[in-house]
């Protein structure tokens, strides 16, 4: 299979999901915004991942590239490609299909239970599962979508659309040195508030990048 993924910042990239793909035999590609490259053509891949960033869905002034990626996400999911966002590529996706993204009442970073619906999509996760969460906005539920997660910050906190578009607002790629980079790049949001926890309790949540890789190598598997 053909792998094309839309990166915003670089220090937010595959993580598992580049392992996944060599270990499989997937063919990757990439368009890296921040070093301003261009979108390819829709019948050049067969799945589109869209990684997560600090901006927004709003941010087009400071980030131009956003509107032309938005209309590149629009055209992939109606050329029915298989479609895969994580944080910020969820909430693009969300408004792609028309859904709200805005400021969630909360910031939700770092290890924290979500709880499944009870959709056969992730049947095979307990009721609690725990994932890396660093994000502030969410979005409402595009129509039609099935809705396959909340957690106590967040309600919407996955989706599924068309069984062939899937939506995380969690990082279940994320890995020892994919971790280690955001922290790099974010501790300045790592201020005392109730869904924020400090590096330390992030560190010690390494125990959980196992299960979290292998669970979304699962999800990927049955997307395709």
């Amino acid at each position: 299979m053909k792998i094309h993924y839309l990166q915003h910042v670089a220090f937010e990239g595959l993580g598992s999901i580049e392992d996944w793909a060599l270990e499989n035999k997937h063919k990757l590609s990439a368009t890296k915004f921040f070093e301003q490259q261009q979108l390819p053509k829709l019948d050049s891949f067969d799945m589109l991942v869209i990684l997560g960033g600090p901006m927004g869905v709003a941010d087009e002034e400071e980030f131009p590239w956003l509107a032309e990626e938005k209309a590149f996400i629009k055209k992939a999911i109606a050329a029915d490609r298989f479609v895969v966002g994580i944080c910020l590529g969820a909430q693009l996706i969300a408004e792609a299909l028309e859904a709200k993204v805005y400021p969630n009442k909360v910031k939700e970073i770092g290890w924290f239970p979500i709880q499944k619906t009870g959709h056969f999509f992730f049947k095979s996760l307990p009721d609690d599962f725990t994932v890396f969460h660093w994000h502030g906005d969410t979005f409402d539920l595009p129509r039609k979508a099935i809705h396959l997660a909340s957690s106590a910050a967040c309600r919407n906190q996955a989706f599924l659309y068309n069984k062939r578009v899937l939506a995380l607002q969690f990082h279940l790629e994320v890995t020892e040195k994919s971790l280690q980079e955001m922290l790099e790049n974010g501790r300045n949001e790592l201020t005392e508030e109730e869904y924020i926890q400090s590096e330390k309790q992030i560190l010690e949540g390494s125990k959980n990048f196992e299960i979290n890789n292998s669970t979304l190598s699962n999800l990927l598997n049955w997307l395709r």
